[in-house]
């Protein structure tokens, strides 16, 4: 069966005329003028903000640049400041072995071993460390093997010997210290 449809009734607009009238007529000056003035003026003011803050920016940029440029430049600066006495005494001590010669070998020494002990000391104050391999476990992050020697006084990977001194500035390497590692003595072949 067929369900039937309902009746629709089409009802419309007694009048045609109706339907096209508009309800009120929109307000064409909705805002007075001098509101549309005043967001003008911020407007304006917005944009003379905005201009002055990107110019403050870009000098801000600029002088950074400058001043990172500048660091770069004189980074060394206070190291040198800590070095230029060492060579004042290894002037001196020149000077004190050439005036001298009678007291020379024992005194210029002497004044070596001092300025030397000065020249470590202002390395370590800028942050130099030494790198002692002597008698540790060989690490390769820290050492570089130069060779192997057999022995049966160290444990094996133990170093033997230290043939030059590592360093490192602060937590980063600079040069690994070069050793000779231990490892156990070969079997002789019985006769």
């Amino acid at each position: 069966m067929k369900k039937a449809e309902p009746e629709v009734q089409k009802t419309g607009p007694a009048d045609a005329n109706e339907s096209r009238v508009p309800a009120e007529p929109p307000n064409a000056t909705a805002e007075p003028i001098e509101e549309l003035q005043a967001r003008a003026a911020k407007a304006d003011e917005h944009w003379d903000r905005l201009l002055r803050t990107t110019a403050d920016f870009d000098n801000f940029r600029k002088r950074a640049a400058r001043e990172k440029q500048e660091a770069i430049k004189y980074a060394t600066e206070a190291l040198i400041e800590k070095l230029v006495p060492v060579l004042d005494h290894f002037d001196m001590a020149l000077a004190a072995a050439q005036t001298n010669p009678a007291d020379g070998p024992q005194s210029l020494q002497t004044g070596i071993a001092l300025i030397h002990q000065q020249f470590k000391n202002a390395l370590a104050e800028a942050g130099l460390e030494e790198v002692d391999a002597t008698g540790q476990k060989f690490d390769p992050n820290w050492h570089e093997a130069i060779s192997q020697k057999e022995t049966a006084a160290m444990p094996e990977g133990q170093v033997v010997q230290q043939l030059r001194k590592g360093y490192k500035l602060r937590d980063r390497l600079l040069r690994p210290a070069s050793v000779i590692v231990a490892k156990p003595p070969s079997r002789q072949p019985e006769k």
